[in-house]
């Protein structure tokens, strides 16, 4: 059978203008760094309320603290790749003096930001950014191995919105700022203590030339059997800045 050119035409050409457009959109979009700019020294202080289940998982308290972030050094990850190492600082308010309790990772690669946190790889923004792009901001996860306890991560669709709009978290005006939305997402009867209930939620906002300004993030399963409780991995936090350089 003879091959008909006019056929390999029409793939060349359609795999050369899904190419360009790919790459117009990526050169239309603003770069990562507006939004998650990366420098050592740079630090972001928040408000962190912490949401704890109490023992035996019948109830939860919030707990309030203060938190700042820095980006302490300049290293290269495991692929060879340029990021940065952040401490956690943390005190009860500001009558307390800093300790560090925890560091992560991030990085840019020009396409993507990741955060790494407790060993997990999180795709916080893709490009291009522009209303309604999405992406599987989980996708390094395992959410699905035997033994995993991160199944409700799996699928996250992290979506753009009020791209480069102006806010105001915690009581600070941004000029422009753009909205994760992560996950809004319950199963169950939350309001009948006899059925089986989770909730997932995430969400994030990032101001231009300052990165992260608000983050809330809720998971809790509900179980009713044995008088009811919520598992352990259950849990939320809240994120709100009240201080940057």
């Amino acid at each position: 059978m003879k091959s008909n050119p006019i056929i390999y035409l029409f793939l060349f050409l359609l795999l050369f203008s899904t190419s360009c457009k790919e790459k117009t959109e990526v050169l239309d979009s603003d770069p990562i760094e507006k939004y998650f700019p990366l420098a050592v020294g740079k630090y972001i202080t928040y408000r962190l309320d912490s949401t704890v289940f109490l023992p035996f998982g019948t109830s939860s308290v919030i707990r309030s603290y203060q938190v700042k972030y820095v980006n302490e050094a300049e290293i290269i990850d495991n692929i060879g790749r340029k990021a940065f190492r952040i401490i956690r600082y943390i005190r009860k308010d500001s009558g307390q003096s800093w300790q560090a309790d925890a560091t992560y990772m991030a990085l840019n690669d020009g396409k993507r930001a990741e955060f790494v946190e407790n060993n997990l790889r999180f795709i916080k923004l893709s490009l291009p950014i522009r209303q309604s792009w999405s992406w599987k901001g989980n996708a390094y996860i395992d959410t699905y191995s035997l033994y995993t306890d991160l199944d409700y991560l799996d699928g996250w669709e992290y979506q753009f919105d009020s791209v480069g709009q102006p806010a105001t978290v915690g009581g600070i005006n941004f000029s422009e700022t753009v909205v994760v939305k992560q996950r809004d997402e319950v199963l169950g009867d939350t309001s009948d203590p006899r059925s089986y209930a989770e909730i997932n939620l995430g969400i994030e906002k990032y101001a231009a030339g300052i990165g992260l300004i608000y983050r809330k993030f809720y998971h809790s399963e509900y179980q009713p059997n044995d008088g009811g409780y919520y598992t352990d991995d259950s849990y939320g936090v809240e994120y709100t800045i009240i201080d940057h350089n």
